[in-house]
């Protein structure tokens, strides 16, 4: 593990292919990693073992890609959840907006399609296969989204209201923790859960990060417990313990890191998805890497991204 501020060791998995890069979420079933490229309209399916990326094209802005336990892909976009096959453009059709409109497939799951000014962003599922989907507002300034559970029988239930851009969630090793971000806060806040349920009691604050310039964003929990929390502006991740203590942080050549997802054979690999949208030409010749997915060893094992069971 890094000791605080020194440059991490770090492989590039995928070169700067994605303008914003997203959501990544280990698939343990096929030994690849799910990610998005937000601006790009892209899910992607990374394979460590050829070093090869698929790029499917979606037919709106696709936020988080998530492995269903029957081995399908979900995908969050502008009013809901879909399937990747409902969600993908046909070969050689138009990459304009498509699913979700009223020509389109309706979702899976409707989350706010009914709000316009919102769209889903960042999700994961807890250890019991339950999915949590978060919503952010467009103009990033009004407090018009939330946070909702999916069941199992695809039920939805709004668990947070009033937030601007929710962003990473993960659970403690044992479930009972919830950890949430609302990056316009700058804080990481914990909530009591109970892991039969989903239910969510006693919010917190739990760190809060003060960095120039920068957000938390995405966010990964390890084995230990400990959060990983990717810096949005702020050139690197930070990594908390369960209590809230700054226990490292991980400096990166790439200015915007959105999120960080363990994967590999035994969880040992971190994956860092980076920003490149936005930059102009020399701050694209100080970051060449901006966009790229990155890969480097945390020192310690993560913990799986749990699959949809509804």
């Amino acid at each position: 593990m890094n000791a605080a501020g020194i440059p991490a060791e770090f492989e590039v998995a995928v070169p700067p292919v994605a303008a914003l890069g997203e959501g990544p979420r280990w698939d343990a079933a096929s030994g690849t990693l799910l990610w998005v490229d937000i601006v790009g309209r892209a899910v992607h399916r990374y394979d460590p073992r050829s070093g090869a990326d698929e790029r499917r094209q979606v037919g709106d802005i696709p936020s988080l890609a998530l492995p269903r336990i029957d081995g399908g892909v979900l995908v969050g976009m502008p009013g809901g959840v879909y399937t990747l096959e409902a969600a993908s453009v046909p070969e050689g059709g138009p990459a304009g907006p498509q699913a979700g409109s009223v020509a389109g497939p309706p979702p899976l799951v409707p989350i706010e399609a009914d709000r316009p000014g919102n769209r889903t962003n960042d999700g994961a599922c807890d250890p019991a296969g339950r999915l949590w989907v978060g919503t952010m507002a467009r103009d990033e300034a009004s407090p018009t989204a939330g946070l909702y559970r999916v069941g199992l029988d695809l039920s939805v239930t709004r668990v947070l209201h009033g937030t601007t851009i929710s962003n990473g969630l993960g659970w403690s090793p044992d479930g009972a923790t919830f950890y949430f971000i609302d990056s316009p806060t700058r804080r990481v806040d914990a909530f009591d859960c109970d892991p039969a349920t989903g239910a969510l009691a006693n919010r917190r604050p739990l760190a809060v990060v003060e960095v120039d310039g920068a957000v938390p964003d995405g966010m990964s929990v390890d084995s230990e417990g400990c959060l990983w929390v990717a810096l949005h502006g702020g050139w690197g991740l930070r990594r908390f313990a369960p209590d809230g203590e700054l226990l490292a942080e991980v400096r990166l050549p790439v200015a915007r890191i959105t999120s960080c997802c363990f994967g590999g054979p035994e969880l040992r690999d971190l994956y860092v998805t980076t920003r490149r949208d936005g930059l102009g030409d020399a701050e694209l010749a100080q970051q060449p890497l901006a966009g790229a997915l990155l890969r480097l060893d945390s020192g310690v094992a993560g913990q799986p991204t749990y699959a949809f069971k509804g």
